[in-house]
């Protein structure tokens, strides 16, 4: 029997574990420092590109051996056989969540899905969530027609986000415009992580498709991404309770509707 990460632990209970910081820095240091500060103000720190590039599996081992859980954000795109390996080295390395390409084909995500539970079948390791990129939220309705894509944003993202729950994948990353379709779609029990999410509208930066954190927890989001803005903060620590705090005022108004997220999704 495949075990899973509990989603229903008491540090994931809390709205606080929903939050995912990411570690979007160049070096270890800088990514120790904000670790240490941030451990107990967010609920996963997510480790992209270049991070991992620069300090490798060090870096998971690192936030793990402080007791922080990492969302592995390498958005792997290959052909089946090479993700599903790929996946099975990034749950050996005991990471909470990693994340594929839905684009990269329903074999690639069935196959990969399949090579970890297997793995974790075999060796008794606990099943990371395993995720599907849906459309970048740096992406507008022209970039995706420059690539040959003629739906729209929103189409695009629903037409994914279904192939990655037939493909038996936990969940999807998508930008919070297209939540709460998604949800209406493909229902409660797939995992929603949001990009895109900035405190102030204004603050865009490279990112098209934005909601203040609020706005993504009353979509339908179940984990919300935030970097820059807990980041570059004077005080990257009140930063990050400012944004919990905003996530909390959200499921408040949202009644025990939010609450049950959680333990509605299976073990």
């Amino acid at each position: 029997m495949t075990l899973h990460w509990p989603l229903n632990s008491a540090r994931l209970a809390s709205v606080r574990g929903r939050l995912i910081f990411a570690l979007d820095v160049s070096t270890m240091h800088e990514a120790q420092a904000l670790v240490d500060a941030l451990l107990h103000e967010v609920g996963i720190f997510k480790v992209g590109k270049q991070l991992f590039l620069h300090a490798g599996p060090q870096i998971v081992r690192a936030i793990r051996d402080r007791g922080g859980e990492v969302f592995l954000d390498l958005k792997f795109h290959d052909i089946p056989r090479t993700v599903a390996r790929a996946g099975v080295e990034a749950t050996r390395m005991g990471v909470r969540m990693f994340d594929v390409h839905a684009s990269g084909s329903l074999e690639m995500m069935r196959l990969t899905v399949a090579e970890v539970s297997k793995t974790c079948r075999k060796d008794g390791l606990l099943r990371p969530k395993i995720l599907a990129v849906t459309v970048l939220t740096s992406l507008s309705r022209e970039d995706l027609k420059r690539v040959g894509v003629q739906a729209g944003v929103e189409h695009q993202v629903v037409r994914l986000a279904r192939l990655a729950k037939q493909a038996g994948m936990d969940g999807v990353v998508s930008s919070p415009l297209e939540v709460g379709k998604i949800r209406r779609e493909c229902g409660r029990e797939l995992l929603i992580v949001t990009p895109g999410v900035r405190p102030k509208p204004a603050d865009r930066d490279d990112q098209k498709r934005v909601m203040t954190p609020a706005e993504a927890i009353r979509a339908g989001a179940d984990y919300l991404v935030v970097g820059k803005p807990i980041r570059d903060a004077k005080d990257p620590r009140s930063a990050a309770r400012e944004i919990v705090l905003d996530m909390e005022r959200a499921f408040a108004a949202s009644g025990a509707r939010g609450v049950r997220l959680l333990s509605e999704r299976r073990p």
